[in-house]
């Protein structure tokens, strides 16, 4: 076990998976403290490396292109502090780092993983049911369906549409900018025909306006990628069948779940039957 412990976080690999856990310290964004652990498998790892500064360096683990939701939702446009990806290292604890990265790099090598962009996502993303507060209104997201109720200082033009559900047969894709502080963000659901895409935010009914808070409005990064996660994988053609969609979906949420109920059973949540028996539970659904 390859492990480092700093204030901004937890490293743990144990050969097989990384397991990032946010640390609890104020300077920690408040997107990665709510989102928790990931856990990441060595096969959507493309890289790592050790980053050293004059007072604190950082390591940065780097994922293949379209192995994880929250990156995909996101599109590169994380703020650094918010990245669960890099880890802030004190240098007195430069050698610490070093090691877990060289440990990393010598499991991809051992391992002869494939490079190029994975084929479904093999980070789960977070967890539903999900709901964020933010500047326009609260948007859920229960694994099925988008709800988003207006807050009072929405555009009327929203408030008088009413709360806005929407269900991921509906959708064709989610875009998301975030919250700078100097320029506006915006959490877009884009309908398949819709007849808004090109309306302002502030008074798009499918999209929220993200003008206030700026850390809570990342949160809205956690929505997107939990609805990115249940959407057809970017691998797949855009003249696919729909039939085909639907199975290579319904196989990405199969694996997911797989994976975090094999989570909860390490983490000792699940007894080793609790396990076995919600394991055939799933199994039996999907066929």
């Amino acid at each position: 076990m390859a492990e480092i412990i700093q204030r901004d976080g937890t490293w743990a690999f144990d050969g097989t998976t990384v397991r990032i856990t946010p640390g609890l310290h104020r300077s920690v964004a408040l997107l990665r403290q709510t989102y928790g652990e990931v856990s990441v498998p060595l096969t959507a790892v493309s890289g790592v490396a050790y980053e050293p500064e004059r007072r604190r360096g950082r390591l940065r683990l780097t994922l293949r292109e379209a192995a994880d939701p929250l990156l995909q939702a996101t599109g590169g446009r994380l703020p650094e502090t918010a990245d669960p990806y890099r880890l802030a290292v004190d240098a007195d604890r430069a050698g610490v780092a070093e090691y877990v990265a060289e440990e990393i790099r010598q499991a991809l090598l051992l391992e002869q993983l494939p490079e190029g962009p994975a084929e479904s996502y093999l980070v789960s993303g977070p967890p539903v049911p999900v709901s964020v507060r933010s500047s326009d209104g609260v948007v859920s997201f229960d694994g099925s369906r988008i709800r988003i109720d207006w807050s009072d200082t929405s555009d009327r033009v929203k408030r008088a549409t009413g709360p806005r559900v929407i269900t991921l047969d509906e959708l064709a894709g989610v875009d998301w900018v975030p919250n700078s502080g100097y320029e506006d963000g915006v959490l877009r659901f884009v309908t398949k025909g819709s007849a808004y895409a090109k309306l302002p935010p502030e008074k798009d009914p499918y999209a929220l306006d993200l003008w206030g808070n700026t850390r809570k409005d990342l949160l809205t990064a956690l929505v997107a990628a939990a609805v990115t996660a249940r959407l057809p994988h970017p691998s797949l053609p855009r003249d696919t069948p729909a039939l085909a969609i639907r199975a290579a979906v319904d196989h990405d949420v199969l694996l997911r779940r797989l994976r975090e109920l094999g989570d909860l059973h390490r983490q000792g949540v699940l007894t080793d039957a609790e396990f076995a028996m919600t394991k055939r539970v799933v199994l039996r659904d999907f066929r």
